[in-house]
Parts: C-alpha cells; sequence; structure tokens
C-alpha cells in the first residue's frame, strides 16, 4: 500500500463491484452491456427500461453474486457435521432447563442413538430441532446483573 498499490481484495473484488455500481448509477449503456455480456448474464428489457437504475443494479446483482448461493455455500463450509456432534451436546439439546437426559422417558433416551447417526433410511425416525434467537440487550444478561 506504501508503493501506491492496491490490495488484492480491492483489486480483484471491490474494483468491480464499484465499476458496476458506478455504470448502473451514471446510466453508462456501453459499459453495462460489456460488463454483463463478460459475465454471461441475462437481463430483462423490463429491469433495463426501469426508471429506477438500482433495479437495473438488483438485476445484475442477484444474477451476478445470488445471495442464496453463498449463504449455502457458507453454511455448508463453516457450521460443523451433524455427524461430529457430541454425545454431551445431543443430551444439552434434548434436554429442556433443568430436566437431566437420565430423567427423560426410555423412547425419548433411544432418540439419542439416532440423532447421533443421522441416517437417512426410511424407518429412522424424523427429529426436527427448532430454535428461535432474539436479541437481548448485554444488561438483562443473568451475568451482566449487578449484585
Amino acid at each position: 500500500q506504501s508503493k501506491g498499490k492496491k490490495p488484492l481484495f480491492v483489486q480483484l473484488v471491490l474494483d468491480n463491484i464499484w465499476s458496476l455500481y458506478e455504470a448502473v448509477m451514471k446510466r453508462d449503456k456501453e459499459k453495462i452491456e460489456k460488463i454483463i455480456t463478460s459475465l454471461g448474464l441475462k437481463i430483462g428489457a423490463r429491469e433495463s427500461r426501469h426508471s429506477d437504475p438500482k433495479v437495473h443494479l438488483n438485476a445484475i446483482c442477484s444474477q451476478w453474486l445470488p445471495i442464496s448461493d453463498a449463504v449455502l455455500s457458507m453454511v455448508c463450509n463453516k457450521l460443523p457435521s451433524p455427524l461430529d456432534i457430541t454425545a454431551e451436546r445431543v443430551e444439552k439439546l434434548m434436554c429442556v432447563g433443568a430436566r437431566t437426559f437420565d430423567s427423560l422417558p426410555p423412547e425419548t433416551q433411544e432418540l439419542k442413538r439416532a440423532f447421533m447417526k443421522c441416517s437417512s433410511e426410511g424407518t429412522a425416525p424424523v427429529i426436527v430441532f427448532v430454535s428461535k434467537m432474539f436479541a437481548v440487550d448485554a444488561k438483562a444478561l443473568p451475568h451482566n446483573r449487578p449484585r
């Protein structure tokens, strides 16, 4: 950077995004067509003729860099495999509150083995885990309360 060179991420990623953004906002049709053909995209006439340039930009970006593919690949690459889960973690997921795993009915305890096996066989039980996450102010957490 001291020699006036840009970092590689800026050269390969950010400059391309900014040039696309600039071309669409300034309505440079030649540059937009060049970008679309070089990326191999097919933008509908309705989006390209729209009066709002953000609609055109959204149409290009949704084909060039689809968010669903990016999120799915990130989840697949970063989340651990369900087969790598420990027995203790399965017990924690199956128990709610102060209940212990040993206090669960025998039928429920049998699900632990199926949970850890992650079988897709037709005879395997279907296990669904529902989780709800919501934002909580840090001051409301128990370890942050004054004693």
